[in-house]
């Protein structure tokens, strides 16, 4: 029977239905891949022409598509040689495009999707085989051939992103290979166009805190959306010209990770490009995340040697680097931060203050009394968890833990990847498998959140709630959420999502700084929060912050 009801399903309920199976059976999900890439392999594309992918009927958007199946059916390395017939053929199609029409976007898209494609080898550690060399040299070529033409014809380049990333992975797998500079003279030469005047910068607006030798805006721009093309896509040029209006409004502090796509390498690249009495206020906040055993002795050079890796992609020093660790029952962790803090002292051009990401209280307070036994001092000064008016764990532990040793928390997940926002009110609960939703990748992991602190109901419930206190203040509702997080013990700033080239929230979350909320605004939303078994329930189910991530 199951043959016939897949065989007669309608192709949007067949995706809900293997989008549901996949993300709820991790042995049901590995049987899928591997069925797609024997599949794929056994058929793998044709290789067009210039004149069919670009002509008057054009198939790059299908072509395209069957590449993108090749890399996230973990194929990255198979996918390279059809990405560098994709560039070569732009120039000799002699294609053209202008600013947002179709083919800049598709282009736009390609260059992301080259983006994941190489992230994924990076982090599959893939073997250094003169295959692998060819291909990627390869690329390379393609890529500035490409920059070439569209220089020669005063077309903007859309691939500057695939440039920085094949560049950088070729750096990284292959040290030997020398490169030219191209990516960065060419995103030289875009913002060159556009400087930003120091005058036209205003910080009076934001709050501050400090976090150790760093004074920091309460809200930090996050770039996890640049870890998935699920988010959408947008060029180098697009995206600084985002970064630039964020800066103009005084948020000048940016989260990132070594696995967020290419965040680094793109954030490096603008901030590099500012003037210096600008570039000198940036607050660069990368990961350091180990989410297996290491490959290389735990030693101080290995520790050193993550550092300047981190500093590299971001072609200068991280104001702030997060730390995260796979497995708390294996302590070299604690080492590490000791020798991470060290690194602050003799390396300060490098890295400037050291954080956790992730931890939960009892091993944030078994790395404070480490560091303090072996340095002195606590060393690091603060630690990136999960905190909102779903998820408010924090408050069992946490930030007792850290208020006893000074240390902020970075919040992320504050608006449940938009959940608790006015576009949710009063709307029935979404299909999250559906393709009619179209719901990015965090408000599929919030939603589950959601479920787990309760229901539907009660988010509209609570919903409700934070639209009356957002009308009595003439805000907008994520507002609300975000300044219950801030008023929080030991949060030092909430981290906001930014579709960096997409889309531009800035201006609404300005006013989370002119929100003050009353003791009757933080009574009712303490009532629906703290004051129920909801957080004791979340606990039990899922664990102390960051456990979610073990």
């Amino acid at each position: 029977m199951d043959d016939v009801l897949i065989s007669q399903l309608p192709p949007d309920i067949l995706k809900s239905s293997l989008r549901a199976l996949v993300s709820q059976n991790s042995a049901a999900q590995k049987v899928f891949v591997e069925h797609v890439r024997i599949l794929l392999r056994a058929s793998l594309p044709v290789y067009p022409s210039p004149s069919e992918l670009f002509g008057d009927k054009p198939c790059y958007v299908q072509f395209l598509a069957s590449i993108r199946c090749l890399f996230t059916s973990k194929m990255a390395i198979e996918s390279l040689p059809y990405f560098s017939h994709f560039l070569s053929c732009i120039p000799l199609a002699h294609a053209q495009w202008q600013s947002n029409d179709k083919l800049e976007l598709a282009l736009e898209e390609a260059c992301g999707d080259i983006v994941q494609a190489i992230q994924a080898l990076k982090e599959s550690r893939s073997m250094p085989t003169e295959e692998l060399r060819e291909r990627l040299m390869s690329l390379s070529k393609a890529v500035n051939k490409c920059e070439a033409y569209s220089l020669s014809t005063n077309l903007q380049f859309p691939f500057v992103r695939a440039q920085l990333q094949v560049e950088d992975a070729l750096r990284l797998i292959f040290p030997d290979v020398r490169l030219n500079p191209h990516a960065l003279g060419h995103a030289l030469k875009i913002n060159n166009k556009r400087a930003i005047s120091p005058n036209s910068v205003t910080y009076a607006k934001l709050e501050h805190i400090d976090l150790g030798p760093l004074k920091v805006p309460r809200i930090f721009n996050g770039l996890w959306q640049l870890s998935s093309p699920a988010w959408g896509a947008a060029s180098l040029h697009k995206q600084h010209m985002n970064f630039e209006q964020l800066v103009r409004v005084g948020f000048v502090a940016t989260d990132m990770a070594d696995h967020y796509g290419d965040a680094e390498l793109v954030y490096g690249a603008f901030r590099n490009q500012l003037p210096p009495e600008i570039g000198d206020k940036i607050i660069a906040c990368s990961k350091w995340c180990v989410f297996g055993p290491p490959v290389k002795p735990v030693t101080p050079e290995f520790v050193l040697e993550a550092v300047v890796e981190r500093s590299r992609r971001l072609g200068g020093r991280v104001e702030l680097l997060q730390f995260h660790w796979y497995d708390y029952n294996a302590k070299d962790y604690l080492q590490i931060l000791v020798e991470l803090v060290k690194i602050t002292k003799s390396h300060p051009h490098l890295v400037t203050a050291i954080g956790l990401c992730n931890f939960d209280s009892q091993h944030t307070e078994e790395a404070c009394q480490f560091l303090l036994q072996e340095t002195g001092e606590v060393g690091i000064v603060s630690n990136q968890i999960q905190y909102s008016l779903v998820d408010s764990r924090p408050t069992m532990k946490m930030e007792a833990v850290c208020l006893k040793h000074g240390v902020k928390l970075l919040a992320y997940g504050s608006f449940c990847g938009g959940f608790l926002s006015e576009k949710w009110l009063n709307v029935a609960a979404p299909n999250i498998y559906s393709e009619e939703a179209q719901l990015t990748p965090s408000q599929r992991k919030y939603f589950d959140m959601i479920n787990n602190w309760g229901s539907w109901g009660e988010l509209q419930t609570l919903l409700r709630v934070l639209k009356r206190i957002a009308i009595k203040h003439d805000v907008d509702l994520a507002n609300v959420a975000a300044r219950w997080v801030l008023n929080r013990p030991s949060v030092g700033a909430v981290i906001v999502g930014t579709r960096a080239g997409i889309s531009d929230n800035s201006e609404s979350n300005l006013k989370v700084f002119s929100l003050i909320l009353d003791a009757e605004d933080t009574d009712q939303l303490d009532e629906y929060t703290l004051r129920t078994n909801r957080t004791q329930m979340l606990y039990k189910k899922i664990g102390d912050c960051g456990s979610e991530y073990r």
